[in-house]
């Protein structure tokens, strides 16, 4: 028995497999060719579909001077970075968070504090703090255009200190699959 398909009834088969085989190559597109970048002075691993440019700088995180390292790359039209610095207080680690989110969130313009949605961020290994979230907003940026934002904030001991991470990927239009494949791809060391 020889099966074909031809007419009305081929075109909602057809559309089914277009739509499953692109969905599934979403995460293997060219543009983005994910790979795993060490950060060893960070304690973790990430996963980056680009190679990375790195960067160093002083800023102020709660009320501290903090050496702010931060590793990151554009594909496919999407901004990928890690942030990390170690906390001289580790007590202060909760404000910290919340002061770094807050921080972000100015960054995008006077809604998008109010626009945030946040869920609690607690992977094996974070420590639990309720400041400890991911959050998905809608912003501006600095010349006007449209842009989406979907980050996480956490705190982990490493050894005797206190590290705060914060990993952020900024899209013109929301793209969740690339910030939950970014996201899975943090391990620690």
């Amino acid at each position: 028995m020889k099966w074909t398909l031809t007419g009305a009834r081929a075109l909602p088969l057809m559309l089914s497999v277009s739509v499953a085989l692109g969905l599934m190559m979403i995460g293997c597109s060219p543009a983005l060719n994910w790979r795993s970048v060490p950060l060893p002075e960070a304690a973790i691993t990430i996963t980056l579909p680009c190679k990375p440019d790195q960067a160093t700088r002083t800023v102020e995180l709660a009320g501290a001077p903090v050496e702010l390292a931060m590793t990151g790359c554009d594909a496919d039209g999407a901004t990928l970075a890690v942030s990390h610095t170690a906390l001289a207080d580790p007590s202060q680690a909760g404000a910290a968070l919340m002061h770094w989110r807050a921080a972000v969130l100015a960054n995008l313009g006077p809604a998008a504090a109010a626009s945030a949605t946040d869920t609690p961020y607690t992977p094996t290994g974070v420590l639990p703090l309720p400041q400890s979230v991911r959050t998905v907003v809608q912003g501006q940026r600095a010349d006007g255009s449209a842009v989406s934002a979907q980050g996480v904030w956490f705190a982990r001991a490493v050894g005797p200190q206190v590290r705060l991470y914060h990993a952020v990927v900024y899209t013109a239009k929301p793209r969740p699959e690339v910030a939950d494949t970014f996201f899975a791809g943090i391990a620690f060391q």
